[in-house]
């Protein structure tokens, strides 16, 4: 079982010394991953779009505020960063040129010595595609599909040929390849149809982003997908057993002394006891990596959290497990 965490790459905590000081606590506490997440613009008006991930589907925090270019970012961490892997949740694969990102993940797995995982999503914000001139909004999950299957062929074969009906390139050496042998592992984001079909088909693992009720996975609906994963795995002539299962969602472990909440207390969210039932929840399952987003935007009380879960909560888990 693994443990990640979500920098704040967006909004009041996304200054550089923020995110580093997050991100080499997090290497400290010995958690296994840190993530970073992708927007390239933000436009003043969102009015085609919804957010999937809020009630309201308004994006949080509105258009107006940082937000860290994530490979630039990771490049960054790759060098303050020892041995924690370092990851993106969720690159928006159309937003840019396919060898290119290939190039730039491969060069942060050499850097970091072979620590990078792609997390890969066909994206939401409509305005944000017409503004990058990105390829067409409705075409995007084929064409990060195809864009994936590239990047895959780009880390592991030399010369690259390709022949796809959103990009093609013939005979090109793209070097050096990733310290990882057999390539970067990509982690397929989202939930829906087509996200499922992706994660069983071509995925190394499905990494479901679950902020808020009504997006939040619950352990009954998570299962019931991982059965259309699978199933997608098998057409694929896959084995669905080599898929990870993995979850990212907000945690906050409430200080020692306080009582356990009722029926309606968020999921991850209470006394270590609490949070280490409803991660065997998930456990059972399969879920064998767990991301953690903030529960609020305050530097010191996130750090707090991520060190109650190394004392409080990871303790609970490997007695369970053994």
């Amino acid at each position: 079982m693994e443990f990640g965490v979500a920098l704040p790459g967006r909004g009041p905590l996304a200054k550089p010394d923020i995110v580093l000081r997050l991100a080499t606590r997090a290497d400290a506490f010995r958690y296994d991953s840190i993530f970073v997440t992708d927007h390239v613009v933000l436009p003043a008006s969102m009015a085609r779009s919804v957010y999937p991930y809020s009630t309201t589907g308004q994006f949080a925090g509105g258009a107006a505020q940082d937000y860290l270019e994530p490979l630039a970012t990771l490049g960054y961490l790759a060098h303050a960063t020892k041995r924690v892997r370092l990851g993106t949740s969720v690159l928006v694969v159309p937003y840019r040129n396919p060898l290119v990102a290939a190039k730039t993940l491969a060069t942060i797995d050499q850097l970091s010595g072979g620590r990078v995982i792609l997390g890969a999503g066909v994206g939401w914000l409509r305005e944000e595609f017409d503004a990058l001139a990105a390829p067409a909004f409705e075409a995007r999950g084929a064409v990060t599909d195809e864009y994936l299957r590239l990047m895959r062929a780009t880390w592991t074969v030399d010369p690259v040929t390709f022949e796809g009906k959103h990009y093609r390139v013939r005979d090109v050496h793209a070097l050096p390849k990733p310290a990882q042998r057999g390539g970067i592992p990509i982690w397929i984001g989202g939930h829906t149809d087509g996200a499922l079909k992706r994660a069983g088909t071509l995925g190394d693992a499905w990494h479901p982003i679950g902020l808020r009720p009504p997006a939040m996975l619950l352990p009954d609906e998570y299962a019931q997908k991982v059965k259309q994963i699978h199933a997608w795995a098998q057409r694929a002539g896959r084995e669905p057993s080599a898929i990870r299962l993995t979850l990212r969602a907000p945690m906050e472990v409430r200080p020692k002394g306080t009582k356990a909440g009722g029926g309606s207390r968020p999921l991850l969210q209470g006394t270590a006891a609490e949070v280490a039932a409803d991660l065997q929840q998930y456990v059972a399952l399969g879920v064998s990596h767990f991301v953690f987003d903030p529960t609020v935007p305050d530097v010191k009380a996130v750090l707090a959290n991520l060190e109650r879960f190394a004392d409080e909560v990871r303790p609970k888990l490997k007695r369970v497990r053994a």
